[in-house]
């Protein structure tokens, strides 16, 4: 029944590896195919008139990638670095194809192996926008672990109205 809503929503998180993440107490999900590289914090260059919630841009191997503070996105205080603040660099996409983007996470917790039966549907808090970009839940180890549409958190729209899509 939970696998038939997702469907119906056009969401359905699907089993498989995951890379979990912590912001704050919380802990995130992401398909690790979508994952391109872990690193740890660097200086990241400032964009002028940029949203509140990108960091700015990094050179990545000769290619300007955009970072993203995850924080600043989902409206948490932000947090001073530690050793185990890291840019996660993720493959997203966009009208115009793939992009890469980095997103500064507290730290990288573990890669999970989640069957169907670990994630369930995403909450409906009665407005679509409110939960579009959750994939589903995952229950793990007594703990619930958010899981993220990388592509609607980073929505392309976004990317492209502040010049950060690549061409």
């Amino acid at each position: 029944m939970a696998v038939e809503m997702m469907e119906r929503r056009g969401h359905v998180a699907q089993a498989g590896k995951y890379l979990i993440f912590e912001l704050g107490n919380e802990e995130f999900g992401t398909s690790v195919m979508q994952v391109r590289e872990i690193m740890k914090m660097q200086e990241v260059t400032a964009v002028p008139q940029s949203p509140h919630f990108v960091q700015g841009v990094i050179n990545l191997r000769g290619r300007i990638v955009p970072v993203m503070n995850l924080r600043r996105k989902f409206g948490m205080p932000d947090q001073d670095y530690t050793d185990r603040t890291c840019i996660v660099v993720l493959r997203v996409q966009t009208d115009d194809g793939e992009q890469s983007v980095g997103i500064i996470v507290d730290g990288v917790v573990e890669v999970l192996l989640l069957s169907q039966d670990d994630i369930e549907d995403r909450p409906d808090f009665g407005r679509e926008t409110a939960s579009s970009h959750i994939r589903g839940m995952a229950k793990n180890k007594g703990k619930v672990k958010i899981l993220l549409d990388m592509d609607r958190v980073l929505s392309s729209e976004e990317l492209q109205s502040f010049g950060m899509a690549e061409a």
